[in-house]
């Protein structure tokens, strides 16, 4: 017995499982007609802004009251082609790939201002800024004629406001691209439910990176040290008959043939994307099977460590987290609805803070 105790005492406190959270019911909703929503950012109180890109749209959304107002519409022209949607402070900024610029916008919905598109940065458009002005871009390598280029590892930069002073913080994990012969020769194509490494920034400045083939959270702090995260559980998912037959279906009739040439992947990755929270928390959002009745995620603090598992009934996903919600956009069969769903307290984090 004394044997036991001392080895247990040498080992340490084993820390407690994290706990399990089910979002079973919302709070508030909206019915919208925006398209698919790719992303959004919560504003404050019950207000959220989201980008639906495929049908080139922006709109805040109060949950609260039932509200979607359009943003930047009208003969103004203020949005054409937004890509990319984030917020730092009390400032909405959205990526325009055809007005070629990243404009500054307020809650209420007044455009502030915009910054060109920088050749510095190859015209890239940020996806993330902090408190200090700065912008953060995710640099892809040069494909070449036939894609080769695409093999290698893309880059995530920071640069001053006006896109000065490049500076590369981060390599990012390769993608998966196979060699495939076509009517022009051969060319590269990326493997179709291949994963790849996902990124994000606080308003400090630290940013993390979700590493796909080693399923853990890095986190690079302000002065530039990293932190290597534990390796979170990986369900292995196999990429089945009926994942590619779902793929093709999302293609018309004429060009399914020309899909079906596509490589795909043997596994899916174990997350598709990832969030940051208002905390700092990352929510990393797990792959699934078509059947599954439920989508995970995975909450990571800034240790680099599993602080909960969330999941969310339905074919719905997470595009934003507030300090105490998530808004999820789910498809319906009269369109779409984005709903808020209250997330319980979590114990507290040992990770740093900001």
């Amino acid at each position: 017995m004394a044997a036991a105790a001392l080895f247990a005492a040498a080992c340490g406190e084993k820390r407690p499982p994290p706990p399990i959270v089910t979002l079973e019911r919302a709070t508030d909703s909206v019915d919208v007609s925006l398209g698919e929503v790719a992303t959004g950012t919560w504003l404050r109180a019950g207000r959220w802004a989201v980008l639906a890109p495929a049908t080139e749209q922006v709109a805040i959304v109060d949950l609260e009251a039932g509200a979607v107002t359009a943003l930047g519409g009208g003969s103004a022209g203020e949005l054409r082609s937004p890509a990319t949607l984030f917020r730092a402070g009390d400032t909405l900024y959205i990526g325009d790939w055809g007005l070629r610029r990243t404009s500054r916008w307020s809650f209420d919905g007044r455009l502030l201002g915009a910054a060109p598109v920088s050749n510095t940065v190859r015209g890239v458009l940020p996806r993330a800024a902090d408190r200090e002005g700065r912008f953060y871009l995710e640099l892809a390598p040069h494909p070449g004629p036939d894609g080769r280029g695409n093999r290698d590892s893309a880059a995530v930069v920071r640069a001053g406001p006006e896109f000065t002073s490049p500076d590369t913080l981060a390599r990012l994990t390769p993608l998966e691209f196979a060699e495939v012969m076509g009517p022009a020769g051969r060319r590269f194509e990326r493997r179709v439910f291949s994963g790849s490494d996902q990124w994000g920034v606080l308003p400090d400045g630290s940013l993390w990176v979700a590493r796909v083939f080693e399923n853990r959270i890095d986190w690079r702090d302000p002065a530039g040290s990293w932190t290597r995260g534990e390796a979170l559980p990986d369900r292995v998912l196999e990429v089945t008959r009926y994942d590619r037959e779902l793929f093709l279906r999302r293609f018309p009739p004429e060009l399914r043939a020309t899909a079906q040439q596509l490589p795909f992947a043997a596994v899916k990755p174990p997350f598709e994307a990832g969030l940051t929270s208002p905390s700092g928390e990352v929510w990393l959002e797990k792959s699934r099977a078509p059947a599954d009745s439920s989508r995970g995620y995975h909450v990571v603090d800034r240790g680099g460590r599993l602080r909960a598992e969330v999941r969310l009934p339905g074919q719905g996903h997470i595009v934003a987290v507030s300090p105490d919600k998530v808004l999820v956009y789910e498809p319906s069969t009269d369109g779409a609805r984005l709903l808020g769903f209250a997330v319980p307290a979590l114990r507290p984090s040992d990770s740093p803070k900001e």
